[in-house]
């Protein structure tokens, strides 16, 4: 009688490939201390920002583009975004026109 070993049983997830080829690429861990600092630093500048005496538009969209930037980094390395393919990028990206077309809505709703 002959024994089957588990490993033996186990087919790869393409044909012709080895079991090995569906494991995770290894890459370097980014410095999170160092992005959380930076998130931080960016914090205490948005909230400069917000006092100075400039003009309400011009302090708004330097706001959101700091916003923007700290949703960047937190995707990109919290979230691990950096390190996946192309494609799971895509899709984490693609609902960001719809956000855009419900605020113009909001504030045009909000005008009239």
């Amino acid at each position: 009688m002959t024994h089957v070993k588990p490993e033996d049983t186990q087919t790869p997830l393409t044909p012709g490939a080895a079991p090995s080829a569906g494991a995770p690429k290894k890459h370097a861990h980014p410095s999170y201390i160092g992005i959380w600092v930076l998130l931080a630093v960016l914090t205490a500048v948005e909230l400069s920002v917000a006092f100075l005496p400039w003009h309400k538009n011009i302090i708004i969209l330097i706001l959101v583009g700091l916003a923007f930037w700290k949703a960047a980094l937190v995707g990109l390395y919290y979230m691990h975004l950096r390190f996946e393919p192309t494609r799971l990028r895509i899709l984490a990206i693609a609902p960001l026109p719809l956000i855009a077309v419900l605020v113009c809505a909001v504030i045009t709703e909000w005008i009239w």
